[in-house]
């Protein structure tokens, strides 16, 4: 008599890790989404004027202040700017859908257009005056940073479909680097920047569980339908 444990089948093994991926997805989503919420109602409470940490950052970047530092402040507003960003991500969906990677086309597509269709109305709506030494921006446009929300949506959901390390490390930094520059040149309060990288973090990972969770659902149907 064999004492060999029972074989698991492959099919089993290989779905746990895509699911597991999935739901810590899906929690760090609803999480990201619910400390914006908070945040948001934090920032209403005094009629969208800026937290003391707001101001107290405000004032260290202007101490801080050289000519160097403008310079690599410029470096991800212009590169994160709405043409820019909007040209990488547009460049990106078309590669992927090139490469017949099209429900990542399909996950990238969707997100950015999500986190525009978002964000913009309510910075619109929301109308929080910007630092009064801004160097970037004069419009009230300032809760949540919309060059900070975008450019976290496409890292993350970059970094969601290829799965590298080093995609995760890259787009961590270009993340911060952005939220540094943005209030570096007075374009945002601190906690506008924090708000976009929640926003950023929320739509990408929530978009990315939906389309995961769609091409499952169709691979199942096609399998099922397939001739025995």
């Amino acid at each position: 008599m064999s004492t060999d444990a029972p074989s698991v089948p492959p099919q089993a093994v290989e779905s746990v890790e895509p699911d597991a991926r999935r739901m810590i997805a899906l929690v760090v989503g609803i999480l990201a989404t619910v400390l914006f919420v908070i945040l948001r109602f934090v920032v209403a409470i005094d009629d969208h004027k800026p937290l003391g940490i707001d101001e107290w950052w405000n004032e260290l970047m202007v101490s801080i202040e050289t000519p160097p530092g403008l310079i690599l402040a410029w470096i991800p507003a212009i590169v994160g700017g709405t043409i820019g960003m909007f040209a990488i991500a547009l460049l990106t969906v078309i590669v992927l859908y090139w490469r017949k990677r099209r429900w990542d086309s399909l996950n990238m597509a969707i997100a950015i257009a999500l986190v525009v269709a978002i964000g913009a109305p309510m910075a619109a709506i929301i109308a929080r005056a910007r630092p009064g030494d801004s160097l970037a921006e004069s419009v009230a446009t300032s809760f949540p940073s919309g060059h900070t929300a975008v450019a976290t949506t496409f890292v993350v959901t970059l970094a969601l479909l290829f799965r590298r390390w080093w995609i995760w490390t890259i787009g961590a930094v270009w993340v911060v680097w952005m939220m540094w520059g943005r209030t570096y040149l007075h374009a945002h309060w601190l906690s506008d920047v924090v708000a976009g990288m929640l926003e950023g973090i929320a739509v990408a990972t929530l978009v990315w569980c939906a389309v995961e969770a769609l091409r499952d659902r169709r691979a199942r149907k096609k399998l099922g339908a397939a001739p025995a």
